[in-house]
């Protein structure tokens, strides 16, 4: 019902600019104020004693912009605070130390802060320019964020080059408070926004900020350019998995999960506005291209199919209607129609292909001809824009010749480019995105449906290495870990002498293997400490002696436990693969999958995904890496069990979301065939730093569905009814629900006459991330017609500590009971995530809702700023 708290510093009716006397910023500020200046609604003022002294504020602004050292601003806060100035911008910055001082500063005076080191914001549509960053590009509906100020400007100044537009434009500098996911909140909700552009360096918050990009990509295609993407040395690595994954691959991971779009080059960057600026909505990856020439359209085929791209196939009918319009150079995608090609059979060719139910996007390749106009033939392809419902990418190659027609076709917000690869690289974004919503939408719980894990015996077994000391795993350890998960091992016994192994070997059946159990040495094969296809008992005793003989000159100092036996895992068909898990240090938890075996640092075949995971997410995972290629019907071998891999990696999923002082874990060779996937060697790794007092799967970045707060209840006449946890599949049955409340409830819940929920609110209302947000339904009725009596949210504040609550109760279910049962459950789940205050705002004439609040022991209060509203809040 509010604004948002960064509604004042992005939308502000007066600005206060306080500086100090000479400040070599100050004729830039009054020169990008001029028109606030003269509408009367920024003031100018030194910092000094006698300013400070004031008792109050010249002026109750809506923001206080900063133009001062760090020096002169951690003395000038206190004021604001004094005057009740809730929102500053501060341009210089300091060390560590200074700038944590002024954060902790403006904490104690109730300031929010954006800065150190912002060079402010701009609204082009407002006219606002509260920034040191230049002129403003023309307003647009693409939001620009950014971490450097330097690159903010140099992207401007190519935005005004280019005539593209943005809705907003904000540089974050040190966020040592207002950070970038508070300012993805305001986007997020902004009208004038549509799509949001990101560069960033670093996170600072890496939970907060994977739950507001999801929170915006549920409505809006976020696309993020990340500077650094070395990876950590290989050097201190314990596992493979380690080894393969460095932090910016982690990174990437994770913004694909979150459901937004990463571009490697800056380059890249300015194909992906072009694309947002235009309006396209995310398509999938079925590209065509139509050309007035074969080698273009070469060159736009190869970047298509190395961007992970599809051609598209045209269909017959398709095919049979572009050549009555022009005898084609070529009888299929790429559509060549020829250098003689007139300008109304290029539109029309275009048209056509784009009216294929088989294609998502087209690309329109012009190159210029000695004897043709390419402003006619721009022309004809801005006829088309209008009524074109898919990305419609233009490339207009040469130079000289082509500047006016490529600017006509920039004008009508056709994405525009001089050569091939970028053109395809900017639907390759948009297609991208596609694919990422598929990722974002998928919310599974931490333990997947089927036979549970056997987590009483996984914690015994952990709490008695814990009290050990010990970290590593042996890897008989390793897998009776793996078995508590369901994880299919193969079956391994320790023997202390060679009687011993062989005694357990004519019990296993030969073929068996001998391996080295040493909690000192990681990779066994690296030492010669394993032996294959032992086929019998003389063959065993010798190959224990070698095997003995061999550790002990490769790694003198380690300690031997002893030798494992295990059966001979090498069926016929059978593909080596490595799945592994590790602990990253910014998002927690990280699977890894990729080909397995002694090369497997050789193969670097990697591919990432972070749990929770469900088997559709772990079928994308499996996807990404080349192993992938090897699963199906290959060189004779039938396909893999269909599932295995993806059954072991969700429950690896599982380990790592109960257990978070797992920290790495290296399952190397798993053997998949026909018949399943088994763990043939396995070692796991804790973390030294006490994870595991950590509650409420506090160590991960995504927040599983939390299936224990499923339950069955009564209503106080004893009605039926389902609580549980809102779920993305829930936006039909929440929008009846809206649609059914009476127009008095429904204007109570949203404070407006509005009869259903836009498409927008509805995603954001049942795409939540469980964490930051959390949404109770009570579900009644059976399979054939459940529909919801009552939905209870809460949102946190921006202080971490406390929520925002609202709730409704369906017309037909009031005075039951249910509103005092679900506001008491959504309780219960503030005061597990360690909230301390619940509030929310309620109408002075729901009195129903106020006698709620007052029997649940909120207390109320008018709202200061709106009398028609009640400010009703609870200690936790």
């Amino acid at each position: 019902m509010d604004k948002h708290a960064l509604a004042p510093l992005f939308e502000p009716a007066s600005i206060w600019v306080i500086h100090e006397a000479g400040h070599p910023d100050l004729a830039l500020a009054r020169q990008h104020l001029g028109d606030w200046r003269e509408a009367g609604r920024v003031r100018f003022d030194p910092w000094s004693a006698a300013l400070a002294a004031l008792p109050e504020a010249p002026l109750q602004a809506d923001v206080v912009w900063l133009l001062m050292g760090i020096e002169a601003a951690c003395r000038a806060i206190p004021a604001l605070g004094r005057w009740q100035q809730k929102i500053a911008l501060l341009a210089g910055g300091g060390s560590d130390a200074e700038e944590e001082r002024l954060a902790g500063i403006a904490r104690m005076a109730g300031v929010r802060v954006l800065g150190p080191g912002t060079l402010g914001v701009q609204r082009p549509a407002s006219g606002l320019n509260l920034s040191l960053l230049g002129p403003m590009p023309p307003a647009g509906n693409v939001a620009f964020v950014s971490q450097s100020g330097s690159l903010a400007a140099s992207t401007l100044d190519w935005a005004l080059d280019q005539g593209v537009g943005f809705s907003c434009v904000a540089t974050l500098g040190a966020q040592r408070d207002i950070e970038l996911a508070e300012v993805l909140d305001y986007l997020a909700l902004d009208p004038a926004t549509s799509s949001i552009v990101l560069y960033l360096e670093g996170v600072r918050n890496p939970r907060s900020f994977l739950s507001a990009l999801r929170a915006a990509t549920t409505s809006k295609p976020v696309v993020v350019l990340k500077a650094g993407r070395e990876e950590c040395t290989v050097a201190a690595a314990q596992t493979h998995s380690r080894a393969l994954v460095g932090n910016d691959a982690v990174f990437d991971c994770a913004i694909r999960r979150a459901g937004a779009v990463r571009v490697r080059f800056f380059v890249q960057l300015f194909s992906a506005v072009k694309c947002l600026a235009s309006r396209y909505r995310p398509v999938g990856r079925r590209l065509a291209i139509v050309s007035n020439g074969g080698g273009p359209a070469v060159l736009a085929s190869d970047w298509a199919a190395e961007s992970g791209l599809e051609l598209a196939r045209l269909a017959d009918a398709t095919l049979a209607k572009l050549r009555t319009i022009v005898p084609l150079a070529s009888a299929d995608n790429p559509v060549d129609i020829g250098e003689a090609a007139s300008a109304e059979a290029f539109a029309s060719a275009v048209a056509e292909v784009m009216a294929d139910p088989a294609v998502d996007g087209v690309l329109a390749l012009h190159a210029p001809k000695a004897d043709r106009d390419p402003m006619i033939h721009a022309r004809s392809l801005v006829a088309l824009r209008e009524s074109a419902r898919k990305p419609l990418i233009a490339c207009w190659l040469g130079d000289r010749s082509v500047l006016e027609s490529r600017a006509l076709l920039a004008q009508a917000r056709i994405p525009t480019f001089r050569t091939p690869e970028p053109a395809v690289d900017a639907f390759g974004n948009l297609a991208s995105f596609y694919r990422a919503q598929q990722l974002r939408w998928q919310t599974p719980p931490a333990i997947a449906e089927g036979e549970p894990p056997d987590l009483d015996a996984a914690r015994l077994m952990l709490a008695e290495l814990s009290a050990q000391g010990r970290q590593t795993l042996t890897e008989m350890e390793s897998k009776a870990l793996l078995a508590c998960f369901r994880i299919p091992v193969a079956r391994t016994l320790l023997a202390r002498t060679p009687q011993e192994a062989t005694l357990i070997a004519q019990q296993l059946g030969f073929p068996v293997v001998l391996k080295i159990s040493s909690k000192d040495i990681a990779h066994k094969s690296d030492v010669g400490g394993v032996i294959l296809d032992i086929r019998g008992a003389r063959q065993l005793q010798a190959a224990w002696s070698d095997l003995m003989d061999g550790v002990r000159a490769q790694a003198p100092l380690a300690h031997i436990d002893g030798v494992v036996v295990e059966p001979m895992v090498a069926p016929r068909h059978g593909r080596e693969l490595m799945v592994g898990a590790l602990r990253d240090p910014l998002f927690g938890p990280v699977l890894v999958f990729g080909t397995g075996g002694r090369a497997v640092e050789i193969h670097a075949d990697r591919a990432m995904e972070l749990p929770p995971l469900n088997h559709f997410l772990a079928r994308r995972l499996v996807e990404r890496a080349r192993a992938a290629r090897m699963l199906g019907e290959w060189r004779g071998a039938p396909a893999v069990a269909e599932g295995a891999v993806e059954e072991v990696l969700v429950r690896l999923s599982e380990l790592v979301c109960e257990f978070p002082e797992v920290a790495e874990v290296d399952l190397n060779p798993v053997i998949a065939d026909e018949h399943g996937a088994i763990v043939v060697d396995a070692r796991i790794v804790l973390a030294a730093d006490g994870t595991s007092a950590q509650k409420g799967y506090g160590h991960m970045a995504i927040m599983p569905y939390p299936t224990g707060l499923t339950r069955d209840a009564l209503m106080r006449d004893g009605t039926a009814y389902r609580l549980r946890a809102i779920r993305p599949e829930d936006a039909d049955a929440l929008q009846r629900f809206v649609r059914e409340l009476l127009p008095e409830t429904r204007y109570f819940r949203f404070v407006s006459n509005i009869k259903e929920l836009p498409p927008q609110q509805l995603a954001r209302y049942t795409q939540i991330d469980y964490w930051r947000e959390m949404a109770l339904v009570a579900e009644i009725g059976d399979d054939e017609d459940r529909r919801l009596a009552g939905v209870a949210r809460y949102m946190l504040n921006p202080d971490g500590r406390s929520c925002e609550f609202a709730i409704a109760i369906a017309d037909a279910w009031q005075g039951r009971g249910l509103g005092v049962q679900l506001m008491q459950a959504l309780i219960d789940v503030a005061r597990a995530q360690h909230l301390e205050r619940m509030e929310g705002m309620v109408l002075a004439m729901n009195h129903k809702m106020l006698r709620l609040m007052h029997y649940l022991g909120f207390s109320a209060r008018p709202d200061p700023e709106d009398a028609s509203l009640m400010v009703v809040e609870r200690l936790l």
